[in-house]
């Protein structure tokens, strides 16, 4: 059991979620230590959030004015349940709800609004490719007349898991025909959340690949992660462009017994992504690259997980003109049995 809790909780939170809302999965990393002979199997489920607040704009690496407080709020939830077929393999699902509230200029009027539905759903795999753990230790307790052994984690573990899975095109993706639409009027203050911003699916079958590392001696622990999205051919004549996350960061175990774990963590996660196409020509206005940093707290008790995070950017590339992330949130809650 404290096998399950320690890996849980070391590396439980969204590996691609905390960059791209679209293509993010929530992914637990499949428990790598030795398990109790009773527990070499179980499903688990969880809920994370992600909130992102857009309330900025840039162009490509410059910041500039925002006269009619274009602003973007996305919030995307995603349910998952996942089944650990062994020690060294799990399938998982996972199915997003997804809301956005939006003020944007069309032409010289104020277009205010929001969306929400349900997101593209994601089957994975994910499979141990290496695990180490120190050797366990035992003390005797001499007090009273039975001695009683206590045995002791291994102070050192670690472990490489790869993940691979397919993306569905369940979310609703005609918020696309808008670009068929989009005309500058002279004059007019210019759009920067268009409906690539605000589709709720790309419509297309999608590739995930990605790997999940984690390091932990004694009460510090570090990990690094990174997932590839690679997209298939999306609707309405528009393809988004391949998008790399990753996230990294040492932590340290504040409290770290055997039912019951809470750490602290400085998490720093970054997206690299392309410019999309539509009708075979370049959307010059969705190419990425960011890097966020900020402090995440992680919490468990038994057989339940949490944590709760905010990053903040500290590097914003754009292509052209976009609305970018001010701040994110996130929070998770996870039971296995």
């Amino acid at each position: 059991m404290l096998a399950r809790l320690l890996v849980v909780a070391l590396t439980f939170f969204p590996l691609a979620a905390r960059a791209c809302d679209l293509c993010g999965c929530y992914t637990p990393q499949l428990e790598s230590m030795p398990k109790e002979k009773n527990s070499m199997s179980g499903f688990y489920t969880a809920i994370a959030e992600q909130f992102t607040y857009f309330g900025s704009l840039q162009f490509d690496d410059r910041e500039v004015a925002n006269p009619t407080g274009q602003r973007l709020d996305s919030s995307v939830t995603q349910f998952v349940i996942g089944y650990e077929i062994n020690d060294r393999l799990a399938v998982q699902f996972n199915a997003p709800f997804i809301y956005r509230d939006f003020r944007r200029p069309e032409g010289f009027a104020i277009d205010e609004g929001n969306v929400s539905g349900i997101g593209d759903v994601s089957l994975l795999v994910k499979a141990v490719l290496w695990r180490f753990a120190s050797t366990a230790w035992r003390e005797f307790n001499v007090e009273g007349k039975n001695p009683v052994a206590i045995e002791h984690e291994p102070d050192c573990t670690c472990s490489i898991v790869a993940l691979a899975g397919l993306k569905f095109p369940t979310g609703d993706s005609s918020r696309l025909e808008e670009e068929f639409h989009e005309v500058e009027i002279p004059g007019a203050p210019e759009n920067a959340i268009h409906g690539h911003d605000l589709t709720l699916g790309t419509g297309s079958y999608d590739g995930i690949f990605g790997a999940q590392s984690s390091l932990r001696y004694k009460n510090f622990f570090a990990e690094a992660n990174g997932q590839f999205t690679l997209r298939g051919d999306g609707s309405h004549d528009y393809h988004f462009a391949n998008d790399l996350t990753w996230n990294a960061g040492p932590g340290y175990y504040l409290v770290r017994k055997r039912e019951t774990l809470v750490g602290c963590q400085c998490a720093v996660s970054g997206e690299s992504k392309d410019v999309d196409r539509f009708q075979g020509r370049a959307a010059e206005d969705t190419g990425v690259t960011s890097v966020f940093v900020g402090p995440r707290i992680i919490a468990s008790h038994d057989q339940i997980s949490g944590e709760f995070a905010a990053e903040f950017p500290v590097l914003m590339n754009t292509t052209a003109f976009q609305a970018v992330p001010d701040y994110r949130l996130h929070a998770s809650i996870a039971v296995s049995w």
